[in-house]
Formats: structure tokens, sequence, C-alpha cells
């Protein structure tokens, strides 16, 4: 680590203080690196599939396999980041990924690649990152002192968003080459992020020294019921994404109620982005330090009232606005979950509880589309929206008032939350 102290975090430069830190700054760029990658890697993968099958079913296939490793094994890979030494964790995963995707660029590259090995590699990658996720949330506290850590998750879910905005737009240029050059320059990325993963030094990691039986495996869930506050917040997040997803409809209103085609599409997919980004890196600046409960009520109802507005809006500007307004809401709750489940949770259950806790925001992601497909079917895709963030509304009010802790939730000062809830 540098030689930067915790007292630092209150002086000048203190949005960004958690780069002072060497550990962090190698984490970050391994982090930020491979999500960048797997952006263009995505990219890339959904042209070559349409290309060489045709088939949308294919393409939602493609998604499945990669979130199905994660779905089904995250109580091993949550006890893996428990028992195991993070950074090493996460150093294998991307080198694991390293050798998918030099297979991938490979097989392009020689005309050999069919939509069958397609799902082979990529259900491999999911697996590897299916282990990855919890020990790269898992890790943050490890990196950085106490009053480093908001600025440590600010910039954190900053890089995500930067990737996932950035990513795709890099893809789609390379794509003019070709796939393979796509696959291999994200082969390079990953090279780069293994080996910043490998320079993450921290060694301050609680090892869980349970014996492994079922109870244990499934600690995480345990422990989140038996903490109310952490429940009622992940629990927000489920139904709301649940409740208020649109991200599956968008096509619909660029081309039949917006009417501005593909280039309008990608406009609005990435409205949703831009305004996470802005609240992300708004927060490394200026974070959030009284009323966090408060707040999150808040930013939670004004994604719902958001995507009221979006549904009902005609005017392609204002959709945009509110699909950014609505983002910006969401930033709000990752920043505050982020920070209280990382610092209520013990080192050694870290691992786990945030295994548990990805599950529900990608279940919640993926069942929330589907959902949304299924209630516009039978109503239409307006009235799917606004009853979905009418509800979002409803579900806060009712949070309020059957989860007083989170309610309650004032300051995100670790010691304040450590004395008060772990």
């Amino acid at each position: 680590m540098s030689d930067a102290t915790p007292e630092t975090a209150e002086g000048p430069g203190r949005g960004f203080v958690a780069f002072r830190y060497t550990d962090f700054r190698n984490y970050f760029l391994a982090r930020s690196i491979s999500r960048f990658a797997f952006e263009m890697q995505a990219t890339a993968i959904g042209w070559q599939v349409y290309n060489l099958t045709g088939s949308a079913f294919d393409l939602g296939l493609v998604g499945l396999v990669q979130i199905l490793p994660f779905m089904v094994l995250f109580p091993l890979a949550g006890l893996a980041a428990d028992r195991f030494p993070r950074a090493r964790v996460i150093a294998c995963c991307i080198g694991g990924q390293v050798i998918c995707t030099g297979a991938l660029t490979y097989l392009t590259f020689t005309d050999q690649i069919t939509f069958p090995i397609i799902i082979l590699i990529l259900t491999g990658a999911g697996l590897l990152r299916a282990f990855q996720l919890p020990s790269e949330q898992a890790i943050i506290p490890l990196l950085i002192p106490g009053r480093a850590f908001s600025n440590a998750v600010a910039w954190t879910t900053s890089g995500n968003h930067g990737a996932r905005i950035a990513g795709p737009a890099v893809g789609g240029l390379l794509l003019i080459v070709g796939e393979h050059v796509v696959y291999a320059t994200v082969v390079g990325m990953l090279v780069a992020g293994f080996i910043m993963a490998l320079l993450i030094k921290a060694n301050t990691q609680v090892v869980s020294r349970e014996r492994i039986t079922f109870s244990s495996v499934f600690a995480g869930l345990r422990f989140i019921y038996n903490r109310k506050l952490i429940l009622g917040i992940i629990s927000l997040d489920l139904f709301a994404v649940l409740l208020a997803s649109a991200t599956a409809l968008l096509p619909i209103f660029a081309k039949d109620i917006l009417q501005v085609g593909s280039v309008g599409l990608g406009i609005l997919r990435s409205s949703v982005t831009v305004g996470s980004f802005t609240g992300s890196v708004l927060f490394t600046q200026f974070p959030i330090r009284r009323r966090s409960g408060h707040q999150l009520l808040v930013a939670t109802a004004v994604y719902g009232i958001a995507t009221v507005a979006f549904a009902l809006s005609t005017e392609f500007w204002l959709s945009c606005a509110a699909l950014a307004i609505l983002g910006f809401g969401d930033s709000v709750s990752i920043f505050i979950r982020n920070n209280v489940i990382s610092l209520i949770t013990p080192d050694e259950m870290r691992g786990r509880v945030n295994a548990v806790n990805s599950v529900f925001i990608g279940a919640s992601n993926q069942v929330g589309e589907f959902q949304s497909g299924i209630v516009a079917t039978l109503i239409g895709v307006v009235p799917a929206v606004v009853l979905g963030g009418i509800g979002t509304i409803c579900v806060v009010a009712l949070f309020a008032r059957i989860f007083p802790a989170m309610r309650q939730l004032d300051s995100l000062d670790p010691d304040d939350l450590v004395r008060r809830y772990q």
C-alpha cells in the first residue's frame, strides 16, 4: 500500500483519495479493464451469432448461458471468495477468460467457429465470471482504510458504467475490421487485467475456517435474513427492477412510439447508463453522508416516477431525459447498497453475502425483462410500463413502513455502521 493515511480522506483531493492506495489502483484497473473487455466481446458475440444463425432465440441463448452458471453456482462462488485469497481468485478467473477468448479468436480467424462452439466457450467464461464477481465485491474493504471506502465504491461503480458506455462503442468500431480483431483486442486487455490482479498484495483477509456443510454454503442467505437493514435494501432494489424494467421493451418504443429507428434505440439504451455514470462520478466528489435511508427511498421513488414519465412520453428528448433520471436514481441505490452491505458484513462472510446480492440483482434484471414482455403482451406496452412504475412507487411506500431500519438509516460512516448494525 502507499504511504497515504486514513486522515488524508478528509484533506485536499478527497474525491480521489481511493487512488492514493496502490492495491486499490491495481484492483480498479483489473476490474475496469476486464469489464471493458467483456462489453467489447459481448458486442462482437451478438453480431457474430446473428450472422451465423439469423435467430433471435439464439441471441437470447447467448445471454442465458452466461448468467445461468452464476445462478446455479453462487453458493460455491461465495464460499470460494471467503476461503481463498480473493485477489488470486480474481486473477485466476481473468486468466481463464484469456484462454476462452483466445480460443474464440483462433477459431474465428481460421473460420472454424460454429454456434455450438460459441455456446460452449461462453459457458466456460460464464462459470469463471461467476466466481470472479463475489471476490471482486468482497475485496474492496481490504484495499483501503474505512474513511476512503465510500470513495472507492463510487469510483468502482463509475468504472463499471464507463466500460458499459465505451466498450460497445469501441467493439462496434473494431467490428468494421472483423470479429477476430475484437476478440484479439479483448485477449490483450484481459492479459493486462490479469497482470494488474496479480499485483494486488492485500493480505488482511479473514479467511473462513468453517467446516464445509450445507449450512456454511448458504450462510450468506441466513445472514441477510437476520439483518433486516440489508434484507430491506436488497429487496427494495429487487422489486423496483422487477416491476419497472422497461429495457426489454425499448425496441418497441424506438420503432413504433417514438419512431427514431435503430440509432434512436442506441441513444435510448445509453441514456440509462449515462445517468448512472453521472451519479456515480458525482458521488466520488460529493458522497452521501447523512439521511441515507431517506435518500434511498426517495431515489427509488424517483426511479418509478421516471419510468412512468418515459412510458407516457411521445417526445424523444423527454424520453431520453426520463431514462437518464431513472439511471441516476439507480446510482443512488447502488452507492448506498454497496456501502451498507460491505461494511456491515464481517470479512469472513463478505463473499457469500455478495454472491447472494449479485444473484438478486441478476435475477431482477433477467426476470424483470421477462415479466415486462408478458405484461406488455397482455395489456399493451405503455400501460405495462406505467403499471410497473406505479408499482415501484407503491413498493417504496410499503418498504418504508415494514423496514424501519432502512428508513432510519442515517450516516454511512464505517464506524457508525459497524457499531449499530454488525
